[in-house]
């Protein structure tokens, strides 16, 4: 079945309208999505499953609308806004939620849902106690290091001893080379300074670590599991804001003493993403804690040749308090104008089911998945793997991380820490003017 004549002319005026391709069949239960990479090439690949299901009427079946990226989420906002009734899901992202939830629906996930995620994962599609939508793909944060460099570390009795002496000068204490896998940031610090030639010059490469400091909302996101791991949050369980801390500052700390001690480049103040990777990939790098969505360049020789075949990943190192990793996810959710309410929730409960899950992730996309589910896919997605592992035991949303004005808190953070990093103000200063604005942004 398609639109109804006056559901496509309202359908055209909408925000979205310009990126529906002029005469597309349309289906009853209409997805608005992310196109391009692993996210469009799965969801289609679920969308077909679905509508391959016998039970799965007609007038039920799912078409899927595309529009490009850049201002999707503004152009979202104004259509949830205005009450289109265009497409009934839409995709979601757990540090926008809040803006979107008052014009949408809470969702019924499947009997599976909480065995195949886990209470972390479906947490980034929550809001205010609610779930507002199906987890699909989820982002966190790896360390990455050099096996050959660790190795032979820990093989050598006089490097060791030169280790040894660097930690103390740096961190006040004497520390030993370990595993990765059982590094604390204290153990990462020590690691990116013994590997960076301005410290040691014996080190085989520049650089002991790279840092994405750039004035970017992204980067606060994988700084801030430095605090997170010392136990900090935004807020408390009363809501007052938390972010002048002993745990804050520790994490601020930790990243002024190793760019001012050279064990990034100078110009990581300019860092985001792809120049972290850039420099990693160089083979000048020791150690990083990067997104995962690098792992498939980093590890692979043909990518990355000069370090594809001796980078590993493991969990981001532990504070007093835990490990931890920033998490925050895409999923799709229920608009609360859908000209087919129970078409739409039909598809949503299925995609939370195993079935979809597995189809999803074979499709090329990244949901986070329990071990047991995961299992079913393991030679296939080794990735995975770890996704689902490290989200269930150590992710975490900060308290107010789904909130409508999360990404403006990431932004004033990031603004502000980045000026502390670049020596424009004191680490005073810019928390004071963390916590104020993060007060009015957040009452």
């Amino acid at each position: 079945m398609t639109f109804s004549a006056a559901r496509a002319s309202r359908f055209l005026c909408t925000v979205f309208a310009a990126g529906v391709a002029a005469g597309a069949a349309q289906a009853e239960v209409t997805v608005l999505g992310w196109p391009g990479g692993p996210e469009e090439t799965a969801l289609r690949a679920v969308a077909e499953a679905y509508n391959a299901r016998p039970e799965v009427s007609g007038d039920n079946k799912v078409e899927l609308l595309f529009f490009n990226r850049d201002g999707f989420w503004d152009k979202l906002q104004a259509d949830l806004a205005a009450g289109s009734d265009a497409f009934d899901v839409n995709l979601l992202a757990t540090y926008s939620i809040g803006r979107y939830a008052p014009f949408m629906e809470p969702v019924e996930l499947s009997g599976e849902a909480q065995d195949l995620y886990g209470e972390a994962v479906l947490s980034t599609m929550q809001f205010d106690g609610r779930q507002y939508g199906v987890p699909t793909d989820l982002s966190l944060h790896f360390l990455y290091y050099r096996k050959d460099l660790i190795d032979a570390l820990m093989a050598d009795e006089t490097a060791k001893a030169r280790y040894a002496e660097i930690s103390e000068e740096h961190l006040g204490r004497k520390l030993e080379p370990k595993d990765p896998n059982d590094w604390s940031w204290d153990d990462y610090a020590a690691t990116a300074l013994y590997f960076t030639q301005a410290v040691n010059p014996d080190s085989p490469t520049r650089y002991g670590t790279v840092l994405q400091m750039k004035n970017l909302l992204f980067n606060i996101m994988v700084w801030q599991s430095t605090a997170r791991s010392e136990g900090g949050d935004w807020r408390d369980a009363d809501g007052r804001i938390t972010v002048n801390s002993d745990a804050f500052r520790k994490g601020l700390e930790l990243y002024k003493m190793l760019y001012d001690a050279g064990a990034t480049p100078r110009d990581s103040l300019s860092y985001e993403f792809a120049e972290a990777n850039a420099a990693f990939a160089s083979g000048q790098v020791a150690a990083m804690v990067q997104w995962n969505a690098a792992a498939a360049d980093l590890t692979s020789a043909e990518k990355s040749p000069a370090v594809g075949e001796v980078t590993a990943t493991v969990a981001p190192p532990a504070g007093s308090e835990s490990r931890a990793t920033h998490i925050h996810g895409l999923g799709l959710g229920l608009n609360k104008s859908a000209g087919n309410k129970d078409g739409a929730k039909a598809f949503l409960e299925w995609l939370s089911t195993r079935q979809a899950a597995i189809a999803y992730a074979k499709a090329g996309g990244a949901p986070a998945l329990s071990p047991q589910a995961v299992s079913e896919i393991a030679e296939e997605r080794p990735d995975l793997v770890q996704l689902g592992e490290y989200a269930g035991a150590f992710g975490y949303v900060m308290n107010g991380g789904a909130s409508a004005n999360a990404l403006a808190v990431y932004e004033l953070q990031a603004k502000e820490f980045t000026g502390y990093w670049s020596g424009q103000q004191d680490l005073d200063t810019a928390l004071a003017n963390v916590e104020r604005g993060m007060a009015e942004l957040l009452k």
